[in-house]
């Protein structure tokens, strides 16, 4: 049998602050889970790319995001720097609480923020990806991608475990920043 969920999209507010935590306690483990001081600054800082899903019982799921660069990583635990001639919406943090498991909700907050990004005259977007992830993100239109410098180099090594940079192209070829 198949239930109908329904789902409501929304940007992030800071009283949302204790669950989003609570997301991302039960997504991740303490090696990355990040202060709710840096999750506040990431709200102040992109505002308008920083979203939630709400469904019957509250929010069940998150995505912070940011207009970036291509070729820039952010590295785990920093603060978002939106650049002023961006190209890349630079998706940092997805997360779906168990609960909310299997009902397209990744794909749902992701498609989107790409159609903002679209909007906007972005080229890609780009992401790190964590904790086995790449065919998730493969399945989403997300390619390795290449990092340029030894900043971004850096940035992927703050991530435990394997961490991939991945992009996907939203309109023309896309170019990587000379100053990621």
């Amino acid at each position: 049998m198949q239930y109908a969920y329904r789902h409501g999209i929304r940007a992030m507010r800071p009283a949302d602050l204790d669950i989003l935590l609570a997301v991302q306690a039960a997504c991740y483990p303490p090696s990355m889970q990040e202060a709710g001081e840096v999750v506040l600054a990431r709200m102040g800082a992109a505002r308008e790319s920083c979203i939630v899903a709400e469904d019957g019982e509250g929010i069940c799921a998150y995505l912070f995001a940011y207009p970036s660069r291509l070729g820039k990583v952010t590295p785990l635990g920093a603060p978002f720097e939106p650049a002023v001639e961006a190209d890349t919406l630079y998706l940092h943090d997805l997360a779906v609480a168990p609960r909310a498991h299997g009902r397209g909700l990744a794909r749902r907050l992701v498609e989107h923020l790409l159609a903002q990004a679209r909007a906007r005259g972005f080229t890609s977007s780009a992401l790190v990806s964590v904790q086995d992830t790449a065919a998730f993100w493969g399945a989403l239109g997300y390619q390795a991608g290449a990092t340029s410098c030894d900043t971004a180099r850096a940035a992927l090594a703050s991530y435990p475990g394997v961490a991939r940079y991945m992009v996907r192209v939203l309109t023309g070829p896309g170019v990587l920043s000379r100053n990621c």
